[in-house]
């Protein structure tokens, strides 16, 4: 037989927080070791569980979800979406602009093929949320990554932003609140990016599964709310505010001249048909969730579990020497650095490597974020105190000690 080989699609394609490292992590685990995990983005192995009211109203409709749904989505569910946004005074969001999938993921990877020529460019964040990256690659665009300034509250660089607009530009994926800086955009930058699109008839990709996890004054605004004119995709679901990542509950509104989008609207009604619907028991949730008690408020609020595990994340690392961190304001991550004249990194994979295997922790290197230089890694503020303390403690151990090595001559080259 043939060997088979993989496509060609997938030579440039990397998801290295699902890599190496934690294949290494896994294989520690199988001998034995106990793996301290500051990695995944995953609310429920740290006891952070669904409202109970939403899976109780799962349940209750799980005899009647047995069928496919229309392909966009349960109207009720759609329905529940833009009521949503019409509170948030998104008015022009209406029931038939809304796509539901499994998760948001699924709908970047729709959205983009629906979209993209082979390539077409799209500007993406660095750091990013490395799917994005992937998706864009995959489906034979170009990522060009525009850098977000880590001594601005990590907000995009703008002017960096419109330096690597060209004429293949199609795109400008923003993602407010960050993974994984945990910057939230004010309304002057998203403003900017809407005269971009406007000046370059660009499209806005707007990532907003964070939305609802804010700290302190942080105020989450609507991409699509200063865009009226400009064709705007926003992407949110369950699986972080409503700590249901498994469900697989996201959605993705269009926004934008009709006459402009009816094109496009087709083409992602086409893809939507093709995977026939996405998973119907947890569409169920979405009305509930959105129309209910929300219960994230407690969680960031002051003496929240998040916001009390955020500051004391912060706390901990920026008193290990040659450690600094720009506090989050929302999602669920800090994103540290280490001076690279008291930590001279020359491959930040290699140093999360050697941190696993020395202190038993994993957390995730920045560059897997495309952040050009290796001298960031993220830290997930999900776990316990006690485990936070505890990941803490062994990073500033290993620190302690990581600064005297030489660098690694095969990794510096």
């Amino acid at each position: 037989m043939r060997p088979m080989q993989h496509s060609s699609k997938l030579q440039n394609v990397r998801y290295e927080l699902r890599g190496p490292i934690l294949q290494a992590a896994k294989t520690m685990e199988a001998e034995g070791h106990r793996i301290l995990k500051m990695n995944l983005g995953d609310t429920a192995p740290f006891g952070l569980e669904a409202p109970e009211s939403v899976v109780v109203d799962m349940i209750h409709h799980l005899r009647g979800a047995q069928g496919y749904s229309d392909s966009k989505g349960i109207f009720t569910a759609r329905t529940a979406i833009s009521q949503y946004y019409q509170t948030q005074n998104l008015m022009n969001i209406g029931v038939e602009d809304i796509f539901i999938g499994n998760g948001v993921s699924e709908l970047i990877s729709m959205t983009l093929q629906a979209f993209l020529e082979n390539g077409d460019e799209v500007l993406i964040p660095a750091p990013d949320y490395p799917l994005w990256t992937a998706t864009v690659t995959l489906t034979g665009g170009k990522p060009v990554h525009y850098l977000c300034d880590e001594n601005q509250n990590w907000w995009p660089d703008m002017a960096d932003v419109e330096a690597k607009i060209t004429k293949r530009t199609k795109a400008i994926v923003i993602i407010n609140p960050n993974n994984p800086t945990g910057a939230v955009y004010p309304r002057y930058i998203l403003e900017q990016f809407a005269y971009l699109a406007r000046k370059h008839n660009l499209v806005l990709f707007s990532d907003e599964i964070y939305e609802k996890i804010r700290y302190e004054d942080a105020k989450h605004i609507h991409t699509a709310s200063v865009a009226d004119d400009v064709c705007v995709l926003t992407f949110s679901g369950l699986s972080k505010a409503y700590r249901m990542p498994g469900y697989r509950a996201g959605w993705v509104a269009v926004t934008g001249p009709h006459a402009a989008t009816a094109e496009y609207r087709e083409a992602l009604e086409l893809l939507a048909s093709l995977r026939l619907c996405s998973n119907v028991p947890a569409q169920h949730a979405i009305q509930t969730c959105l129309g209910g008690y929300q219960s994230i408020e407690e969680l960031i609020r002051p003496g929240g579990r998040l916001r009390e595990q955020r500051d004391l994340a912060w706390k901990l690392l920026t008193a290990i020497p040659g450690v600094s961190c720009v506090p989050a304001a929302g999602a669920m991550y800090l994103f540290p650095r280490l001076d690279p004249e008291i930590y001279p990194i020359t491959s930040d994979e290699k140093f999360v490597l050697d941190l696993l295997q020395d202190q038993k922790i994993l957390v995730s290197h920045g560059t897997a974020f495309n952040w050009p230089t290796p001298d960031h890694f993220r830290f997930v503020i999900l776990p316990s105190v006690r485990d936070i303390e505890e990941a803490v403690r062994r990073i500033a151990t290993f620190l302690a000690t990581y600064r005297t090595r030489t660098p690694d001559p095969v990794a510096a080259g």
